[in-house]
C-alpha cells in the first residue's frame, strides 16, 4: 500500500463530525451555559395563556363617549340658562330632564325659581312656558322697543285675511284650502302661501278622501299668542251668530 493511501485511512479514522467537534472544543468563560433540556419557558407558557384579541374590522369606529349628567355640586339654574339662552324652540320639561339626567320635578322647579326671579329683578326678559316648554322672551313691558328695533319701522301686522284664514285654520285643524275657502267664501291660496312663509301654519298629511293637502298651525303660532296648547283658545260660541248652526248645515249639503 503506497504512503498516500496510508494518510488517506488515518485521515478517515480521525475524521469526526462538526457538531461532535464543538461539543469537544472547550468554551470560553465567558460563554453562558445553554438551559437544561426539558426546562418550562415560561415566556413562551405566559404567551399561549392569553387569548388572543380579535383583529378590529377596517369598518369599526370608536364608540362616542356617552355624555355624563350635570353634577350635583354645578348650579342646575345656570346650565338651564345657558341651554335655553340658544334654543330655538320651546324645550319641554322632560327633555331638559332627560339631557341633563336630573328629575324632572328638579328642573321643573328651578325654571320657575329663574322665572320669579327674572320678574322680581325686573329684567327685560322673560322665561315663561309656552308652547308646551320653557324659552326666553321678551317682557311685554318693552315689546314696543323690541318691535321698533326688529321692523325699524316697517308693519309686520297681518291683514284681515290673513287672520281670518288663520283663525279657520287654529279652530278646524287640520283642514284642507278647499275647506277653508268655503268657510271664508274666497280663495285663500295667496293667503295661505303668505302664512306658510311666516311659518304660523305648516301641511300635515292628506285628506283621506280628497287626497288634499291639509294645514295646522305652527309651535311659532302659539308662542305668538302665547298660548300652551291649541286646546287654550278661547271658546268661539259667544262669538257665533244665531244662526250658525243653520249655516253648517247647508255648507254640509
Amino acid at each position: 500500500m503506497s504512503e498516500r493511501t496510508e494518510d488517506l485511512e488515518e485521515g478517515l479514522a480521525a475524521w469526526r463530525m462538526p457538531s461532535a467537534r464543538q461539543e469537544a472544543a472547550p468554551l470560553r468563560a465567558d460563554t453562558p451555559a445553554d438551559e437544561p433540556v426539558g426546562d418550562v419557558d415560561e415566556y413562551a407558557a405566559a404567551l399561549a395563556a392569553v387569548p388572543a384579541q380579535p383583529e378590529p374590522e377596517a369598518d369599526d369606529e370608536p364608540e362616542a363617549a356617552a355624555p355624563s349628567p350635570v353634577p350635583e355640586d354645578v348650579d342646575l339654574g345656570a346650565v338651564l340658562e345657558a341651554i335655553l339662552m340658544i334654543a330655538e324652540e320651546p324645550l319641554s320639561e322632560e327633555f331638559l330632564s332627560s339631557v341633563l339626567e336630573r328629575p324632572r320635578s328638579q328642573v321643573r322647579e328651578t325654571l320657575g325659581r329663574l322665572s320669579a326671579e327674572y320678574t322680581g329683578d325686573g329684567r327685560g326678559f322673560d322665561l315663561r312656558r309656552q308652547a308646551g316648554g320653557w324659552r326666553f322672551y321678551t317682557r311685554a313691558d318693552y315689546a314696543r322697543y323690541v318691535e321698533r328695533f326688529v321692523t325699524d319701522g316697517a308693519s309686520a301686522r297681518l291683514t284681515k285675511a290673513a287672520l281670518e284664514t288663520l283663525a279657520v285654520v287654529a279652530y278646524r285643524q287640520p283642514v284642507t284650502r278647499g275647506r277653508i275657502s268655503a268657510i271664508r267664501g274666497v280663495n285663500c291660496d295667496g293667503v295661505i302661501r303668505t302664512l306658510l312663509a311666516r311659518g304660523l301654519v305648516e301641511e300635515c298629511g292628506t285628506d283621506p278622501d280628497s287626497t288634499a293637502t291639509l294645514y295646522r298651525t305652527t309651535t311659532l303660532f302659539l308662542e305668538k299668542i302665547g298660548l300652551d296648547s291649541v286646546d287654550q283658545l278661547p271658546e268661539l260660541a259667544p262669538f257665533l251668530p244665531d244662526d250658525v248652526t243653520d249655516i253648517e248645515e247647508d255648507e254640509q249639503r
